[in-house]
């Protein structure tokens, strides 16, 4: 009888975790230093909260997302298989998550180990060599094409960020070698590698654009690449979801990659509760950071949740952000469900 009678109030009462989520993420911001945009939405109900998701963000490592839906679409198609084998070529090599850099060069890996690797560990090496084997161009057209029209700026290679950002403080630094710049990752703090940069590309202080990197990669973020609409990124992972996208092998295979990712503990998941389950993504770089994906609580439909922060001092703080988001939508969506 208790259960039908929640069953009850689940369809004839109205719903008000929606109203009760809106004001709790209008909390979180007012007391946060900087910026935070979240997307949420109950596939179960419906019901949807956007907050401040009426601009581009910067989504950083969150666009291999899409990356993974496009190879799995082209492995539907024929194209290729996810048994095919790819080369490490030394140009591949990037700074950032994962230890496929430190690996040597000629060595070969499947296409469903390098997706599984830039997915589960967020490895720039091998996002890099799964972009070089598409063909950046063609990633995009795919990704307008079949996946999201509107809502994603142009994706580029991890390395091409690392360009472009430094390039803003001199346009030398389109000499620099992807080992340069996997060097310069390793100076600490930031402006000993900033000294660094100069030193390798012969310049000056007097010589450059902007007073620092976090300067540098601020100016990169106004280019809007690798950026998007935390909406068109929400409705992605709907799909993703609800199999629209892939076959239910492939749904299978990309959900259970996303559910094993190894970065972002201290994020979202980290104000989930005890026994559910995260299909998601993390996102990092200066002064950005995103987690988004779909929630699997106990006993209730699927939620998708999309979230990046800016302009907050330290990481830190961003990730306590995204766990009092994953508290809120744990707390309002459960209670407001029954």
């Amino acid at each position: 009888m208790k259960f039908l009678f929640f069953i009850f109030l689940f369809f004839l009462l109205p719903n008000t975790w929606g109203v009760n989520l809106q004001d709790k993420l209008k909390q979180i911001d007012d007391e946060f230093i900087g910026k935070v945009g979240v997307y949420v939405k109950h596939l179960g109900d419906g019901t949807s909260v956007t907050y401040q998701t009426d601009r581009d963000w910067y989504l950083a490592s969150t666009v291999k997302i899409p990356i993974g839906i496009t190879i799995l679409q082209l492995v539907e198609e024929g194209e290729f298989s996810l048994d095919d084998e790819l080369v490490v070529q030394e140009t591949d090599f990037v700074d950032g998550s994962g230890d496929l850099m430190w690996q040597e060069p000629g060595i070969s890996y499947t296409i469903l180990e390098l997706m599984d690797r830039m997915i589960r560990d967020s490895d720039s090496t091998a996002t890099d060599i799964l972009i070089r084997f598409l063909g950046e161009e063609r990633l995009n057209k795919h990704i307008r094409d079949h996946i999201i029209r509107d809502g994603i700026e142009n994706i580029t290679t991890i390395l091409q960020v690392r360009y472009d950002a430094y390039g803003e403080i001199h346009k030398t630094a389109a000499n620099l070698t992807n080992m340069n710049i996997i060097e310069l990752k390793g100076v600490t703090p930031m402006a000993s590698r900033l000294d660094e940069l100069l030193r390798i590309l012969e310049i000056t202080e007097n010589d450059i654009q902007v007073a620092s990197i976090p300067d540098a990669f601020e100016r990169y973020y106004q280019k809007r690449l690798n950026s998007g609409s935390l909406e068109a990124m929400g409705v992605m992972l709907e799909r993703l979801a609800n199999g629209e996208y892939l076959n239910k092998e492939n749904t299978e295979i990309l959900i259970n990659i996303m559910k094993s990712v190894t970065t972002g503990t201290r994020r979202i998941q980290a104000g989930l509760p005890e026994g559910s389950e995260f299909a998601h993504k993390t996102g990092t770089q200066i002064g950005r950071a995103c987690n988004m994906g779909i929630v699997y609580l106990n006993e209730t439909e699927p939620v998708v949740v999309a979230a990046c922060a800016e302009n907050y001092r330290s990481l830190k703080e961003a990730e306590d952000v995204f766990k009092k988001v994953g508290e809120i939508v744990s707390n309002n969506v459960l209670n407001g469900s029954v």
